[in-house]
C-alpha cells in the first residue's frame, strides 16, 4: 500500500487542523493506521493508532482529550484530527499501515509510510 499524507500548515496555539491519509489500491481496510510525528531534533514518536475496522484506537498521553483518529473505508483515507494545538505539537507528521497482528504504538511494527506533512504551531 502506498500512503500520502497532506493537511498540514502553520496555525496559531489553539487552532484545529485535520490531516489525512490517503491510500492507493482496495486493502486499506485490512491494515491498522497510525499517525507518528518528529519534531525538530527529537525521535519519531507514537501520536495515534486505529484498527482495521476502526472500532479501537490508541493515543500518546500528549494528545488526549485533543485528537481524534478516524478512518474512511471506503475512501482508503485515514484522519487526524488536531484540536487545541500547542506549540510542543510542531513535527512532521507521518501515516503509517501494516498488517500487524495486534495494534501497536512502535514505528517498527508498521512497514508501509507516507512521506509526512509539516505541522507548525505558533504561540
Amino acid at each position: 500500500v502506498q500512503l500520502q499524507a497532506s493537511g498540514g500548515g502553520s496555525v496559531q496555539t489553539g487552532d484545529s487542523l485535520r490531516l489525512s491519509c490517503a491510500a492507493s489500491g482496495r486493502t486499506f481496510r485490512l491494515y491498522h493506521m497510525a499517525w507518528f510525528r518528529q519534531a525538530p531534533g527529537k525521535e519519531r514518536e507514537f501520536v495515534a493508532a486505529i484498527s482495521r475496522s476502526g472500532t479501537s484506537t490508541k493515543k500518546a498521553d500528549s494528545v488526549k482529550g485533543r485528537f481524534v483518529i478516524s478512518r474512511d473505508n471506503a475512501q482508503s483515507t485515514g484522519y487526524l484530527q488536531m484540536n487545541g494545538l500547542k506549540p510542543e505539537d510542531t513535527a512532521v507528521y507521518y501515516c503509517a499501515a501494516d498488517y500487524v497482528r495486534s495494534l501497536s504504538t512502535l514505528a517498527d511494527a508498521y512497514a508501509y509510510w507516507g512521506q509526512g506533512t509539516l505541522v507548525t504551531v505558533s504561540s
